[in-house]
């Protein structure tokens, strides 16, 4: 069985599947990627079946990453049965998480992981500036799915 994550934006296309994307390669690094499944989506529809900002997927391929095949799709409440952890990308995606969460459920704050944060450190949204805000994005995704790996290197033995 699986530990399954899914990692949750706004619209899906920059942020969350940046983040799905590093984070899936950076669980392969630390021999993990046979052990957790990572997913992502947008706590709203409007992009849904959209491939990633045209922006993301070049930082992203700058950087050896692939994100070609990603479609954005809608966070919908009975994922929690099947979702082990849901990270939020801001705190406003946060608490829209946990309003459709059930009891128990693992709602966090993505950059919860990155040590070098604050614990509520936010991945600021990239979508309305230029390509710097997509590199910083890059970075912050980076550290936290570092940092993630590590915890679940830990936790999932």
């Amino acid at each position: 069985m699986s530990y399954r994550i899914c990692v949750v934006c706004m619209g899906n296309i920059c942020r969350s599947p940046m983040a799905e994307v590093v984070l899936r390669k950076t669980l392969d690094e630390h021999s993990l990627g046979d052990r957790v499944t990572v997913d992502s989506a947008g706590t709203g529809g409007w992009h849904q079946g959209d491939p990633m900002d045209a922006r993301a997927a070049e930082m992203l391929a700058d950087h050896g990453y692939d994100g070609s095949r990603h479609r954005a799709r809608q966070f919908l409440r009975d994922w929690y049965g099947r979702i082990d952890l849901v990270l939020a990308m801001d705190t406003d995606n946060l608490r829209a998480l946990r309003r459709l969460a059930p009891d128990g459920a693992d709602v966090r704050l993505f950059r919860s992981f990155d040590l070098a944060a604050p614990p509520d450190a936010e991945v600021p949204d990239p979508y309305y500036g230029g390509r710097e805000g997509f590199a910083e994005v890059l970075l912050m995704v980076e550290a936290a799915s570092d940092g993630l790996a590590r915890h679940l290197v830990s936790t999932l033995r």
